[in-house]
């Protein structure tokens, strides 16, 4: 996990959060580079919805399945 120093409490969750979509295998693509065809499931970080931003969107075979705000 990347080092909580001077880290505000949401990027110490986030980091948090990277780690745990990591080890059950979603990759985690920024929202300016997504590319729906990368892998077979992946995370989405500030994914821009018609409410607002998602901190996190979830795919699954090029489909969202998830969010998290």
């Amino acid at each position: 996990m990347a080092e909580t120093v001077n880290q505000n409490p949401e990027q110490i969750a986030r980091d948090i959060i990277d780690k745990m979509l990591t080890e059950v295998g979603r990759e985690i693509q920024s929202k300016n580079k997504i590319d729906l065809s990368a892998s077979k499931g992946f995370a989405s970080k500030k994914y821009q919805t018609d409410v607002g931003f998602a901190d996190y969107m979830l795919f699954v075979d090029r489909k969202p399945v998830g969010v998290e705000v």
